[in-house]
């Protein structure tokens, strides 16, 4: 991997894409996790590349590539909530004077390729239970329960402590459950 830092640092096209190639499914699967879109997943993606390839004379190397990598992904897919949670906010207040009347508050429906068929309704409504998650609680839990990251690995990820990881999954869980605990009480 150090080659490839090197080569990159270099403005290697080559060392680009095999960067791209190696890495493309973990940025995209993380993003999908965090956004639970696929446009935006793939959007966010190619930023994150972007600025890779862009920002890799920045790279120290006192990480993994693979941290650097799931931190700017994360960071990129918590701007893109903001910038669209500014946008709903107007689009709320539009729809108050009057453009429908209502307001629409459940995400559109998820895929992910990761789940099975038997198993779409109950992950598609995990899956909009995740998506009201607060952001930080929201990408802790996805780096943690869909990446199989430790909570050591998502405080660098993140920036934060330890302590502050392990915080945002037990108030993440509790706000799962406190969401999916009528629908699975209905279902006995």
């Amino acid at each position: 991997m150090t080659d490839i830092i090197a080569h990159l640092k270099q403005g290697s096209e080559t060392a680009f894409k095999e960067l791209v190639a190696q890495w493309k499914g973990m940025v995209y699967n993380t993003a999908l996790g965090i956004l639970q879109n696929e446009a935006d997943a793939e959007d966010v993606s190619q930023e994150v590349f972007m600025q890779v390839f862009e920002s890799i004379g920045t790279f120290k190397g006192e990480s993994q590539i693979s941290t650097w990598l799931y931190r700017i992904t994360v960071t990129k897919c918590l701007d893109f909530l903001r910038k669209k949670t500014r946008k709903k906010r107007w689009g709320k207040v539009y729809s108050l004077f009057g453009q429908n009347n209502e307001l629409v508050i459940d995400p559109p429906e998820f895929h992910h390729p990761g789940v099975e068929l038997a198993n779409k309704e109950r992950a598609q409504l995990l899956f909009k239970a995740i998506a009201r998650l607060p952001d930080s609680q929201k990408a802790a839990f996805v780096l943690n329960k869909l990446e199989g990251l430790s909570s050591k690995e998502i405080a660098g990820i993140m920036d934060a402590s330890v302590s502050a990881v392990e915080g945002l999954l037990h108030r993440a869980k509790q706000n799962l459950r406190d969401q999916l605990e009528d629908y699975y009480r209905n279902e006995e």
